[in-house]
């Protein structure tokens, strides 16, 4: 199985938001690397948030999803 990072759009979507240097969609091997992962992105969203450089993000916004290839 592979599995990918999922954020809700604005489009009212969930879609694979997370791209490689060369633009296409990051697939994981397991779902603990996409969680590993996960938890990176938002420890550095929660950082930006306490320092002042976002508002607001909601954890609630990002999911792990199985796909098939």
């Amino acid at each position: 199985m592979k599995y990918e990072i999922q954020t809700y759009t604005l489009c009212d979507s969930w879609g694979n938001t997370l791209l490689d240097e060369n633009g296409a969609p990051v697939i994981f091997d397991t779902y603990e690397a996409a969680q590993a992962e996960l938890d990176d992105h938002l420890a550095d969203l929660a950082h930006a948030v306490e320092n002042g450089y976002m508002d607001s993000y909601d954890p609630e916004d990002y999911r792990i999803v199985e796909v098939a290839i």
